[in-house]
């Protein structure tokens, strides 16, 4: 790409800055500059699906969506077990179909965990989509009575008076003995292999960077992600930064072989969009 800069784009969730703060500090050294693009992660992927990003953090149920366009990274995701979304209700604990289930963003992980829950467990109903941050306030404010939660609400919907319904990651884990495969780090086909290979190496050196310093959280880190709880953070960190964002290795590759076929199920559902 010579002087020209890569645009990338991650999620301000703890997770995703641990892996990159210091690839976007400049403590190492990339092939050409980065231009840094802060985005939920449903926004990530609507940007990856038109193309508008050079490389980017995104859902891993949106990769076989854009495979042809962008080849995906080793290093750079999250992976693993006991680290799924959870369906919870501000009501009660049992599943209620004549309640909606709010999902955050139409080609999350989250979404397709989701529609492979409901597919095994028959169940039909009717869906709607918020942003991840907005669908938890309206569980905590009991807006809505159904909703899945992803991130850091794994660790605070107890405290927060919620109801867990399921575990969809754990339900994943029981029926594929596979790894959940949560997000991905893909770039554009476009820019070639070689750079492709250069940036995953860029991506490896900035983890270990990370993983080798004192203290895991802080203020770059604390800052984007809004939490005034470190420990929160800590957890996080902790649960969604492994050996698979190291390196998704071959586990890793077959949970996605998996998730491809699943990913893209629920068309009986019925689907309304609300942002």
């Amino acid at each position: 790409m010579g002087s020209k800069q890569l645009t990338l784009g991650i999620s301000t969730c703890p997770n995703d800055t641990f892996i990159y703060q210091n690839l976007i500090e400049g403590k190492v050294k990339t092939p050409c500059p980065i231009s840094v693009e802060y985005a939920d992660v449903q926004t990530l992927n609507e940007k990856v699906l038109k193309g508008e990003l050079d490389m980017a953090k995104v859902s891993c149920a949106v990769y076989p969506l854009v495979k042809d366009k962008y080849r995906i990274l080793d290093s750079g995701g999250a992976m693993g077990y006991g680290c799924g979304p959870l369906l919870l209700s501000s009501v009660e604990k049992d599943f209620n179909a004549e309640f909606p289930v709010h999902l955050p963003g139409e080609n999350t992980t989250a979404a397709a965990l989701f529609n492979f829950w409901a597919k095994n467990s028959n169940i039909t109903t009717k869906i709607k989509y918020a942003r991840f941050d907005k669908l938890y306030r309206n569980l905590c404010e009991k807006k809505i009575e159904q909703g899945v939660t992803i991130h850091e609400h794994r660790f605070t919907y107890e405290r927060d008076g919620l109801h867990l319904t399921a575990d969809l990651g754990a339900f994943w884990e029981q029926k594929l003995k596979a790894p959940i495969p949560l997000g991905c780090t893909v770039i554009k086909r476009s820019l070639g292999e070689e750079l492709a290979k250069e940036m995953d190496l860029c991506v490896q050196k900035s983890l270990r960077l990370a993983w080798e310093r004192k203290e895991s959280v802080n203020d770059f880190i604390r800052e984007l992600a809004q939490i005034d709880d470190d420990e929160v953070i800590l957890q996080h960190i902790k649960m969604f930064v492994n050996e698979y964002s190291m390196n998704r290795g071959e586990n890793g590759k077959k949970a996605l072989e998996f998730f491809s076929i699943f990913s893209v199920g629920g068309k009986e559902l019925l689907y309304e969009k609300e942002y």
